[in-house]
C-alpha cells in the first residue's frame, strides 16, 4: 500500500508546479520568477534520478524525473519571456 501511494505522491508531486508554468507561458511573463532557484530544483533532480536508477527505486525515479521536466519547464519559460 505504501508502494502506491508513494507512486502517486511521485506524480501528484510534479504536478503542483503546473500553475507555475501555465501562468508562465498564459501570461506570458516571468516577472518575480527566479531562474536561479528553479535551474537550481531542475539540477537536484540529476543526482535523485540517478540514485533511483541504481537502486531501482521506482517512486524516486518517476518523482525526479517528472520534477526535471517541469522545473526544466519553467527554466524555458523564464528564459523566453523575461
Amino acid at each position: 500500500m505504501l508502494d502506491r501511494l508513494l507512486i502517486a505522491v511521485a506524480i501528484l508531486g510534479p504536478l503542483m508546479t503546473l500553475p507555475q508554468i501555465f501562468q508562465i507561458f498564459v501570461e506570458k511573463t516571468a516577472a518575480g520568477v527566479s531562474i536561479v532557484s528553479w535551474t537550481m530544483f531542475m539540477l537536484i533532480a540529476i543526482p535523485w534520478i540517478i540514485y533511483g536508477i541504481v537502486h531501482k527505486e521506482k517512486p524516486i525515479i518517476i518523482s525526479f524525473v517528472l520534477n526535471l521536466l517541469v522545473n526544466a519547464a519553467v527554466v524555458i519559460g523564464i528564459l523566453i519571456y523575461s
